[in-house]
């Protein structure tokens, strides 16, 4: 099969484009396309065949849950049924938004998006390509991120490229993603919302709206039914292994400096994924390819926009280990860390 990249600069002069989309999905083919968050692989969601074919072009593991994209609140009721008070909270303060809601399904909903689950995931996606595409197939579209399943997410149409080449016949190239992140899920089945995967929408925005929230003990690392994407399967993860160093900013650059000249000791090709601050501190002593420098400390959004693709870079050198450097919790930081532990296998050390 051959793969097309369709760059989409203008959705009004493009329609063919976004209506040849739409084709593809309809007749049950596979199609990459663009969010604010990362770039999605997507099916008809209520096509149980074709979501089959997600499953098999990304090696996923087959209960490992499918998140439904819609276009409106329309396609919303289609699929569930019924939208809680804390639900319609969220829809109203964050949708279109990087958020995305595990609702009481109905029965059109396929057992082969939700895992089998009562439930599944709405997301209602504020990249404008993603959303005219939707409306174009006319149906609500099952969409996991379009990598091959555990590699770090794509927020770029060339690293969909990477994985997805030969693969799918369709990539709409809709630019850089705008948080690198993806989507907040929050479970709105119960008395309180509940986080299962932290995003750009963050613990403190969801409490604001709804007076508190809940994080699930996945997080953390505990070993559940997995409700939602990510939270069963290590994610995010590079060729080689990577251990986080975990602390206050002020004590990373003599951390990284021990650690590297201990692994470079032991023969090791060391590789470093870590603020501006502590790359600049080991220019002397880590080549540069090995350096991946992914923002000033405490600036997160940059942050979240970059680690996925520099984790990705990381498979193309010769580092055959990682160090990756840690953050507060705080705001998008619960996003960042959560990804970095899947991708480092929760393998970290606190100093």
């Amino acid at each position: 099969m051959k793969t097309e990249v369709l760059a989409i600069k203008d959705i009004k002069k493009q329609s063919d484009d976004i209506a040849r989309a739409g084709k593809i999905l309809r007749g049950g083919g596979l199609v990459a396309f663009p969010t604010e968050t990362v770039y999605g692989l997507g099916a008809d969601g209520l096509d149980a065949e074709a979501c089959a074919k997600i499953y098999e072009a990304k090696g996923r593991p087959s209960d490992n849950p499918l998140i439904l994209h819609v276009a409106d609140r329309a396609m919303v009721d289609e699929i569930t049924r019924e939208i809680p008070d804390i639900a319609e909270k969220l829809l109203a303060a964050f949708c279109p938004g990087p958020i995305t809601l595990i609702l009481e399904r109905k029965d059109i909903v396929p057992d082969r998006i939700t895992g089998g689950l009562s439930t599944v995931g709405v997301r209602m996606p504020e990249n404008e390509v993603a959303r005219a595409m939707i409306r174009a197939a006319g149906v609500p579209i099952a969409a996991p991120s379009a990598n091959i399943s555990g590699r770090p997410s794509p927020t770029t149409a060339a690293s969909v490229l990477r994985d997805m080449d030969g693969r799918i016949p369709l990539i709409l190239d809709g630019g850089p993603c705008r948080f690198g992140v993806e989507s907040t899920i929050v479970d709105c089945t119960g008395p309180v919302a509940t986080i299962l995967r932290p995003g750009a929408i963050t613990r403190e925005m969801l409490t604001e709206v709804l007076g508190g929230v809940k994080l699930d003990p996945a997080l953390v690392g505990a070993k559940v039914v997995p409700k939602a994407p990510g939270m069963k399967y290590k994610h995010y993860a590079p060729n080689a292994p990577m251990t986080l160093l975990e602390g206050g900013p002020e004590k990373m650059v003599p951390a990284f400096r021990r650690q590297v000249r201990q692994l470079q000791a032991e023969g090791h090709r060391v590789g470093v994924l870590a603020s501006h601050e502590v790359c600049t501190a080991l220019q002397d002593s880590v080549p540069a390819p090995l350096l991946a420098d992914y923002g000033a400390q405490g600036d997160l959004l940059t942050i979240a926009s970059r680690i996925y693709e520099l984790l990705i870079a990381f498979n193309d050198t010769e580092a055959d280990v990682l160090l990756g450097e840690g953050m507060s919790d705080a705001g998008l930081g619960l996003a960042i860390m959560n990804r970095l532990h899947k991708a480092s296998g929760f393998h970290s050390i606190a100093i």
